[in-house]
């Protein structure tokens, strides 16, 4: 067998036993072998570096092993057959490893196609591993539906993908499919720690965590990054690797830094997050690095306020978990969301802005000014003589007060949200001279009020692309074309609201609903042509006008 000095090669499992994190799959693979019981294809199914091509090649050993027959000898991770050798360094003439994503094409799948009417050479079975399966194009896969499905008994297929969605389902029932876990902290940490004995590399255990946490899951991802960790401790032997190396290795920030920088943006002090922020940049982490840190610790605090407990987390420790504990006292989970999609925005405006220190800042700032909302508690909405707006999704929530207590100024002082002062003075005119309230029962009304108010692109909106599915006081179920304006929702709201004094829900169903406004006039006027076809003025008009067609029908009564 070849001897590899990268980790991930030199410590690929050789035996089923050996599979990190794959127990019940590796059991149930083995045993079928055993018992005569296999698939004539395999699908293996997982994210990258869990193992799905090593266990295509235990597979293609354990059908193929010479010793399987015999109850005295027995293959291991030292002593292989020669079958198993040849497998495991990827030359046996029977074992034929293709890579989908560099050979896609029917003509390729030609070639395996006329290569399986051979009987294998030396082995009990011919077995193709086509690894990244999903790469094949849709020509490639009809071709080995007939194949996959009635194969030679002495043929095997090994299918293994990260993409198992992009497979046709022809193909997929075709197989016996195994989906690969990603492999857990603990799992990985305890392989790390028996490589760096067996490797002698002086690491910690909470470096080899931190290795274990970054890797995602993955097998072969944790082992390059302990071969990085090995080439760092040679430089200086004498020295034990801690966590805090790793971070610099990996350009990682300490977790404890994040709490503490958000601690100082839920208290809404400034000065002290953008001075922290600076002293984290200067240690060059990677601006997207950063706010994907900070998305992990909003999730620990989500954790907290709804599951109540993060002691049995083993990434987090004992002055984290403290941290967390004491700061998410005065948390709710609606800031926690707020905060959430603030940060997924930020990193998509990575990608249009050059100066991430300034997008950083910028977003800490906002972060800062966003924790005032929590302050502004719904007892001081309803004392406030100005309109507070709060807009979520496509609910308007709209208070105002009759108590002349509190002054404009401070009003503007305590909504830091720059969208809120807007949408506020905006509103102010709706207060000094309000509508008459009026009650609106079905949608006809709702069009005649909508028409008087001039309210052109609502009118369009639900006459043309609006299906009514119900309609009831204070809530109105709605289906919709592709061609309804994007702000149909929120502009509706707050005109009812506006013109009822109440507030309205509107909600989208998935019920096909009536038809519009629009096509029931349609309908109409065709209803009406058609009895009006065969009418006796009619007659007498085609008989003078032979080439004349009836369009429309007016009610003579109406000015039109």
């Amino acid at each position: 067998m070849k001897k590899n000095n990268i980790l991930a090669l030199k410590y690929r499992p050789q035996i089923f036993e050996d599979l990190i994190g794959q127990d019940v799959i590796a059991k149930t693979i083995s045993n079928s072998i055993k018992l005569g019981k296999t698939p004539n294809a395999y699908l293996l199914n997982g994210i990258r570096g869990v193992g799905k091509t090593t266990t295509a090649r235990l597979i293609a050993k354990a059908l193929n092993c010479i010793n399987s027959n015999s109850e005295k000898k027995e293959c291991s991770k030292t002593k292989q057959c020669s079958s198993c050798s040849e497998i495991a360094d990827s030359n046996h003439i029977d074992v034929l490893e293709m890579d989908a994503a560099s050979k896609t094409g029917i003509d390729d799948i030609r070639e395996i196609i006329e290569n399986s009417k051979y009987s294998p050479t030396s082995a009990k079975f011919k077995i193709f591993i086509i690894d990244e399966v999903h790469m094949l194009s849709k020509q490639a896969f009809n071709g080995l539906l007939k194949t996959l499905e009635e194969p030679p008994p002495s043929l095997k297929f090994i299918l293994a993908t990260t993409e198992v969605r992009k497979i046709p389902v022809t193909i997929l029932s075709r197989c016996q499919r195994f989906d690969l876990k990603r492999v857990s902290i603990e799992n990985l940490t305890h392989h790390l720690k028996f490589v760096a004995d067996t490797e002698k590399i002086k690491i910690s255990e909470n470096a080899m965590r931190l290795i274990a946490s970054v890797s995602e899951g993955s097998v072969r991802d944790s082992l390059s990054l302990m071969d990085r960790a090995l080439v760092a401790q040679k430089i200086d032997e004498s020295k034990k690797l801690e966590e805090k190396d790793v971070r610099e290795m990996l350009g990682l920030i300490d977790k404890r830094k994040i709490i503490l920088l958000l601690k100082e943006v839920f208290e809404g002090n400034q000065k002290n997050a953008v001075d922290s922020l600076q002293k984290i940049f200067k240690e060059g982490l990677d601006a997207k690095n950063l706010l994907n840190d900070v998305l992990y610790i909003l999730n620990l605090f989500s954790r907290k306020l709804t599951l109540g407990s993060l002691d049995k987390d083993p990434s987090i420790s004992e002055s984290e978990l403290s941290s967390i504990n004491e700061i998410s006292k005065n948390l709710k989970i609606s800031d926690i969301n707020l905060f959430w999609h603030l940060t997924i925005k930020s990193i998509n405006d990575l990608k249009v802005i050059n100066n991430e220190y300034l997008l950083l800042e910028m977003y800490i700032i906002q972060l800062c000014h966003l924790e005032g909302m929590r302050e502004f508690s719904p007892s001081e909405t309803q004392q406030s003589d100005n309109l507070v707006v709060e807009n979520k999704g496509n609910k308007l929530k709209t208070e105002t007060n009759k108590d002349e207590g509190i002054s404009s100024k401070k009003i503007k002082d305590q909504l830091k949200s720059t969208q809120q002062i807007k949408t506020s003075i905006e509103k102010k005119p709706s207060i000094e001279k309000p509508y008459d309230k009026i009650e609106i029962n079905s949608i006809s009304s709702l069009i005649e009020i909508v028409e008087k108010e001039k309210e052109v692109e609502l009118k369009y909106d639900l006459e043309r692309n609006v299906n009514l599915v119900s309609f009831s006081h204070g809530k109105i179920d709605i289906n919709f074309n592709e061609n309804l304006s994007k702000n149909f929702v929120k502009n509706l709201s707050e005109k009812l609201f506006d013109w009822t004094g109440k507030r309205w829900i509107i909600s989208f169903s998935q019920k096909i609903g009536k038809k519009s406004v629009f096509d029931i006039k349609k309908d109409q006027i065709k209803k009406n042509l058609a009895t009006f076809e065969n009418n006796e003025i009619t007659n007498k008009l085609k008989t003078i006008f032979p080439d004349a067609k009836i369009t429309n029908i007016i009610d003579g009564d109406k000015d039109e």
